[in-house]
């Protein structure tokens, strides 16, 4: 009987998961709607998404992790709806329990008002910081017979923490401290439903010091927004990250950022794009290993003289371009180069001496102002700017002033 049922079980195939353990797929910042100059990319995720719902059918995962920032702008396009909704509801027909928490870049007010149509299909929805008896950690039953449980911790906005009158002066450096204490304090709360008998997993759309940058990512909310990686406690088995854009592990390999599913912006190098599959056990550590994302199309950057791009002409495929000219202005050089690369969405024609061409290196103490940011916005595209910069500071004014009211 035993030989029959060995036999049996060869002739199965591997579910991919060790007995008695939960598998948890770990994905993060969709950008859908994100467009390059005006082009659309919506094809370009629908590919990715096809794929990242094909690993966690072949997987056959039992928790997807969407970790923040599914859409690009707090008011998405319809058409960027139907491919996030879309993507989330073919995620839980692959048996899997679906959570995705709000991003930065998402709407909080219009995750919870669609919260109660995705958790007839099987999706877990956050879209504010909530008690752990209040939604704030879900406990999930898997097939292996482990329980997970989740902290769901989606993006905190200094606002939301530091009043408006108290950034408006005072010591940068205090505000800091008060969000990073205030994160610290929910995390504790969050992760105080962890216990010995469960698989212990946080989902958090957050900067952990220490991550590096994947490019893309909005400035005064990278420099501003950051927490230590020792918020989070030593019960966790795996804490799956959002917001930065390069995949990576923080501080050990079981605080993850998953990046984004494709280069969303030419500021991105790193080059790998991956979903992150993590098997767990209540009794055991967890497994972590990266399963690349072969969809969307690459961003280059081209750079040379006329001469140097005419050798490039024909060689460059589908791949998105930005294209630097090295030489000095002439009347058509630009649309000439259009010309010879017609997936180029942006040409650059370089100063003479190379000014104009480079940027400092960002210091995140002076970006934490956005007074700051925006005059050196202005310095680096040579725009004469003080009466404008002092338009932005009104706007700015009325801005905190109609948060506080």
């Amino acid at each position: 009987m035993e030989e029959m049922t060995a036999a049996l079980a060869a002739l199965i195939p591997s579910r991919g998961w060790s007995e008695g353990e939960v598998k948890i797929l770990h994905t993060a910042d969709w950008h859908v709607g994100k467009t390059l100059r005006g082009r659309s990319r919506a094809d370009e995720h629908r590919a990715v998404l096809d794929e990242i719902v094909a690993i966690a059918e072949r997987e056959a995962v039992d928790i997807v992790l969407v970790a923040g920032d599914q859409f690009d702008r707090a008011v998405p396009s319809p058409e960027s709806e139907q491919i996030v909704y879309d993507a989330l509801l073919r995620l839980a027909r692959t048996d899997a329990h679906v959570v995705v928490i709000a991003g930065n870049h998402d709407n909080p007010r219009r995750l919870a008002a669609v919260k109660p149509l995705l958790e007839l299909t099987n999706v877990t929805a956050a879209s504010r910081v909530a008690r752990p008896d209040d939604g704030g950690v879900v406990r999930v039953p898997t097939k292996s017979g482990e329980t997970a449980c989740i902290a769901l911790f989606p993006f905190q906005s200094k606002r939301g923490i530091v009043t408006a009158e108290a950034l408006m002066g005072g010591d940068p450096d205090d505000h800091q401290k008060e969000y990073s204490d205030r994160c610290r304090k929910i995390a504790r709360a969050l992760c105080g439903s962890f216990s010995a008998d469960t698989v212990n997993l946080v989902v958090a759309h957050l900067t952990v010091v220490g991550a590096a940058m994947g490019g893309g990512e909005r400035e005064a909310h990278i420099f501003d927004y950051y927490v230590s990686a020792d918020i989070f406690p030593t019960s966790a088995h795996y804490v799956a990250l959002g917001h930065i854009h390069k995949p990576q592990k923080i501080s050990h390999k079981y605080i993850r950022y998953a990046g984004s599913p494709f280069a969303l912006d030419f500021g991105e190098t790193h080059g790998e794009h991956c979903v992150l599959i993590v098997e767990a056990a209540a009794n055991r550590p967890a497994r972590v290993r990266e399963i690349p994302l072969t969809s969307g199309r690459a961003l280059r950057t081209l750079r040379g003289s006329s001469l140097d791009l005419d050798a490039l002409e024909g060689t460059t495929g589908d791949d998105f371009l930005r294209v630097i000219v090295e030489e000095a202005p002439s009347p058509g050089l630009a649309e000439r180069v259009r010309g010879m690369f017609p997936h180029a969405v942006d040409v650059i024609v370089a100063r003479p001496n190379g000014a104009g061409d480079s940027h400092e290196p960002v210091d995140p103490r002076k970006l934490r102002d956005p007074r700051t940011q925006f005059r050196r916005y202005l310095k680096e595209r040579d725009i004469a700017g003080e009466e404008l910069a002092g338009l932005f500071d009104e706007l700015l004014d009325e801005e905190y002033a109609s948060a506080t009211a």
